[in-house]
């Protein structure tokens, strides 16, 4: 890696029948300046600042019957870049995504354009804070039972999964027409239920409710719900904008946590040839533009991503990087008590469980999906096996009989 802290560094996986140098010195040209080797000497002592430069070109596949493959890291001057993710993703893959079989990996932002985005204002250990909940990952439920349901509906699929003995409770990401039950009904509603749940537990619940409306109005719709006594907000980021997180984690006035959610990243990360790495979209990017809570696809559930890359973008979440909070990665899609410890195993404790199915499916019904959970991460904290404290637990042993144990 270049210590140049003048340039953002991408990095690319290449594929075809190639000259990899030379098509390493093409991007380097064509995303930058446009052309080099026709220009006069006073016009590229002019733009020599603008210029893009080739870091390094790695052949992965010398000698293999596989399609030639290559790892290209190219500089990009800061001068020709503003402080924000519209800006970067446009000058290092703009086009470049449309030119072949060309992946973006990842990128090296140095410290310098770091300081200049918001990261995560709470982070693990503010969330952590919040909820006053150490030594454990924490429960999230989503609210599934939620389009076309009146209010006082939602109120009783709201406390049986308090009762569950969840941290978090979040609104399904395709929640936009709330006709039946509008955005700050359900969170005066809500939060009244919270408060009752902590006089009588001493437990907190934050609810992340769905930040929709126009683009040109979420920052100040944010603000407006947190003003109205919402303790965290829902955004689905990639159709809304990298730049809208943005601008929401920066504002003073939303001072409660972002939850991330992955609608439509899909688009982008699943192709071995084409889009962004799954670490550099759900982790890197995600964490760099506010998000406190990242959800992405488990390694193990119904909507399954590769184990490596699961991991890579928790740790892209969590590493320090003396600038910016570590976020939670919260691994999703299809997650059931039974999963627990292969969750625990891989995450450790600095992650959310988040679940749906696995806690509205249960066969006594969400109260007890929640307490099977909670039992559940009881056990693998404490070392014992789910059957052990299955013994212990109708709710868990009901569970497990219905989804068996990873």
């Amino acid at each position: 890696m270049t210590n140049d802290q003048g340039y953002v560094v991408a990095s690319y996986l290449v594929h075809g029948n190639l000259n990899f140098h030379k098509k390493a010195q093409d991007i380097a040209v064509g995303l930058t300046v446009g052309s080099w080797t026709d220009l006069p000497k006073v016009k590229k002592e002019q733009m020599i600042p603008h210029l893009g430069k080739v870091i390094d070109v790695k052949v992965l596949n010398h000698n293999s019957n596989e399609i030639p493959k290559a790892l290209l890291m190219i500089g990009y001057p800061l001068v020709n870049m503003n402080p924000d993710i519209p800006s970067i993703l446009t000058t290092v893959f703009g086009k470049l995504s449309m030119d072949g079989q060309i992946k973006l990996i990842d990128l090296h932002i140095p410290d310098s354009l770091l300081t200049q985005f918001p990261g995560p204002r709470f982070g693990i250990d503010g969330v952590r804070r919040l909820l006053g909940v150490h030594g454990r990952p924490l429960l999230m439920s989503i609210f599934k039972q939620c389009i076309g349901l009146p209010i006082h509906e939602l109120e009783k699929e709201y406390q049986n999964q308090i009762d569950g003995h969840v941290d978090l409770i979040k609104d399904d990401e395709i929640y936009f027409r709330d006709d039946y039950a509008p955005v700050l009904k359900r969170i005066g509603t809500f939060e009244k239920r919270n408060q009752h749940h902590k006089e009588k537990t001493e437990k907190k619940v934050l609810y992340a409710v769905n930040l929709t409306g126009p683009v040109t109005q979420l920052v100040e719709q944010a603000k407006h719900l947190s003003n109205s006594g919402a303790t965290c907000l829902l955004l689905n980021v990639a159709p809304y904008g990298f730049d809208i997180l943005h601008r929401i984690a920066a504002d003073p006035d939303i001072n409660i946590p972002i939850v991330a959610h992955p609608a439509f990243t899909g688009s982008f990360y699943p192709s071995p040839y084409y889009g962004l790495s799954a670490p550099l979209l759900l982790g890197k990017l995600m964490r760099l533009s506010g998000a406190d809570i990242v959800l992405y696809p488990s390694p193990y559930g119904s909507v399954a991503m590769p184990q490596d890359e699961a991991l890579n973008i928790a740790k892209q979440l969590r590493c320090p990087n003396n600038i910016h909070r570590p976020a939670f990665p919260t691994p999703s899609a299809g997650i059931h008590p039974g999963l627990v410890p292969a969750l625990y195993r891989d995450f450790r404790e600095n992650f959310i469980i988040n679940a749906g199915g696995g806690i509205h499916g249960h066969p006594q019904g969400t109260s007890a999906g929640g307490k099977a959970f909670s039992d559940a991460v009881q056990a693998v904290v404490s070392g014992r096996t789910l059957a052990e404290a299955a013994e212990d637990s109708g709710e868990l042993h009901s569970a497990i009989n219905k989804w068996g144990v990873l």
